[in-house]
């Protein structure tokens, strides 16, 4: 098949959960099929990453992506209609020029639109088209969903219940509109099933990893430390990080006085004065190569409390072969059993004792590090999850077909 992948972002270089899934998938595609790439552009896209994704696409091209930005004029006119404001923000004119030019010039069997997150914003550049069959790729919506029933601010619960009224009715239109759907959690799925009851061509696609990359030595093991993968930038993240700096990290801290806590990513932007910092954590910024801070760290922490998908923070660390600490949402989407493969609890007292337990034995260390190495191998490869994402594709574009033909 002849595939056109439009991308929310553009995957090279793979250096976080969005750009590490949209690689990978894009990779297992061009395996089997010929793949054009229209991608959003976050920052500047280097003759060498263009390159690289010419590896897998017959031809790459990249636009500017505007973030959001509630006080821009776009973005408070957005606030006058039905559908999100952050879609009217981002929407680009530009974008959807160069989908319908590539469309009217070139024959395709398939659109990707790899979205990633609860906006949707490539499926409004693909809308309409209903000359070729259209997919939507791994939309999140239980992001907004968890925050409405998290926040206790009552204005700003309000205001997360509006736009969770707009997302869910601009969602019913818009995959109706379309043709497939993947999420990557069975969560997720249940939503969209809510959302639209009968949605014929929906799946599950985790999240996976390349299990030989995170073999080998990548330095000893430093005692007392924690490490949370996860940029900042991303509101899941952040508000992660809160919770457990505020009610968990204390509590560590009086057990275990030395420990250090390494925050990777960016945090360009963020609000750094909600997280009450200490000399006990230490944000890295950005990483060329996160693989040796986390193979170097005791525990990996995955304390999130909103968001959907499957963590690719648990998958790295498993197969780096360090043990896992996480909420039971932080672990959702995963095929994992608790007390054997990770140590899950919601209770901020019940995680710090988790986390005491795991430095302080190193048995229990090795149990759910081999354990855990032992599940990403036989259900987290990429290779597998790719053979099955490409089947669901193919199956859309078959029916789509015969249902044109009939």
């Amino acid at each position: 098949m002849r595939i056109l992948v439009v991308s929310q972002w553009f995957p090279y270089p793979p250096d976080n959960g969005a750009r590490l899934r949209t690689y990978h998938l894009l990779k297992q595609l061009a395996r089997h099929h010929e793949i054009a790439l229209l991608s959003f552009a976050q920052r500047e896209v280097k003759p060498e990453h263009l390159d690289a994704m010419r590896a897998y696409c017959t031809t790459v091209e990249a636009v500017p992506f505007r973030p959001f930005h509630p006080t821009r004029l776009r973005a408070l006119v957005g606030l006058l209609l039905p559908r999100p404001r952050a879609l009217t923000d981002t929407f680009s004119p530009r974008m959807e020029a160069r989908v319908r030019e590539t469309l009217r010039r070139e024959r395709f069997d398939l659109v990707l639109a790899s979205t990633i997150g609860p906006t949707a914003t490539t499926a409004m550049h693909v809308r309409g088209h209903r000359t070729v069959p259209r997919v939507l790729e791994d939309l999140e919506l239980s992001i907004i969903l968890d925050r409405v029933q998290n926040e206790q601010a009552w204005l700003a619960r309000q205001r997360l219940r509006l736009t969770w009224w707009k997302l869910r009715r601009f969602m019913v239109g818009l995959l109706r509109d379309l043709d497939g759907c993947t999420v990557a959690s069975e969560r997720e799925r249940d939503l969209v099933q809510r959302l639209v009851p009968g949605y014929r061509h929906l799946t599950v696609v985790p999240n996976g990893l390349e299990p030989e990359r995170y073999e080998g030595d990548f330095g000893p093991v430093e005692p007392d430390t924690l490490v949370f993968p996860g940029a900042l930038t991303y509101i899941a993240n952040l508000l992660a990080m809160e919770f457990f700096l505020k009610e968990v990290m204390p509590r560590i801290v009086a057990r275990r006085p030395g420990v250090r806590l390494y925050i990777t990513g960016r945090t360009d932007g963020v609000d750094l004065a909600r997280l009450p910092l200490s000399d006990n954590v230490v944000l890295t910024g950005y990483l060329d190569d996160v693989r040796p801070r986390i193979a170097r760290s005791q525990v990996c922490v995955v304390p999130m409390t909103v968001g959907g998908g499957t963590r690719l923070k648990i998958l790295e660390a498993m197969a780096l072969g360090v043990p896992v600490v996480a909420t039971p949402k932080g672990a959702e989407g995963l095929a994992v059993r608790p007390g054997e493969d990770v140590l899950l609890a919601d209770d901020p007292e019940a995680l710090a004792a988790h986390v005491v337990r795991l430095l302080e034995e190193p048995a229990l260390r090795a149990r759910l590090a081999e354990n855990g190495r032992r599940l990403v191998r036989e259900r987290y490869d990429w290779r597998i999850i790719g053979e099955r994402f490409n089947a669901f594709l193919e199956r859309v574009v078959m029916e789509w077909n015969h249902v044109s033909v009939d």
